[in-house]
């Protein structure tokens, strides 16, 4: 692998997500990118090892890995919120909007394929996954989110038709109600996307049942 970058690297504004970039060891490959949105706590190196065993060892796959820019009693996050399951929406609406315009950058700047990105976010990272299909649609092509919460309500439904998602959720999770996971599955259904959810008899955790599942849906998919 090549991992061109660990902090902010040249060109990018002093405003930006300190990130990973690992490029496809193939390079003259039609490559894909996945988008690795961490988890409250995390930064961007957590969701690398997930991102490998997700590739299946597929050597065209590059990895876009950003560092949340948002700190709860020390714990780096994407977007702020009032209490726990509360999210501050104006936070996440604003930090989205900064989130695409440096997928947009990070797109141009590493020579990516922009109708070939697939976000992989894990809880705080798969809420704004899911803010980044309901307010900038077109942006994924499809998306892989872990025990994800409906993080707003858009002003006006996207048209989210051709994008794939796969949602993952744990039946005895104590921070995302299944009536919450329920919701979002429709709201992102009506809005013309195909997606699955895949239910699992755990908590908040990753299982090692739904990472199974997710590699085999990103292969079929």
């Amino acid at each position: 692998m090549n991992d061109n970058a660990t902090s902010l690297p040249a060109g990018f504004s002093h405003g930006d997500f300190v990130h990973r970039f690992i490029a496809a060891r193939d390079a003259f490959a039609k490559i894909e990118t996945y988008l690795l949105l961490h988890g409250t706590g995390g930064d961007e190196n957590d969701l690398l090892p997930l991102g490998s065993q997700l590739a299946g060892g597929r050597d065209d796959i590059a990895f876009l890995s950003p560092r949340g820019q948002v700190l709860e009693n020390g714990a780096r996050r994407f977007f702020r919120r009032f209490a726990e399951g509360v999210i501050d929406e104006d936070d996440l609406r604003r930090r989205t909007r900064q989130l695409d315009d440096f997928i947009g950058r990070a797109t141009s700047k590493y020579k990516l394929d922009s109708h070939r990105i697939t976000a992989i976010g894990y809880s705080n990272g798969a809420n704004i996954a899911a803010g980044l299909l309901l307010l900038c649609p077109g942006t994924l092509r499809r998306a892989v989110l872990l025990h994800a919460m409906l993080p707003l309500t858009p002003d006006e439904m996207p048209n989210l038709n051709g994008t794939q998602i796969l949602i993952a959720a744990g039946r005895h999770d104590p921070l995302v109600p299944p009536t919450n996971t329920e919701r979002l599955h429709t709201m992102l259904k009506e809005a013309g996307a195909e997606v699955e959810l895949f239910w699992h008899t755990g908590g908040h955790q990753i299982t090692r049942e739904e990472v199974e599942h997710a590699r085999l849906w990103l292969s079929n998919h």
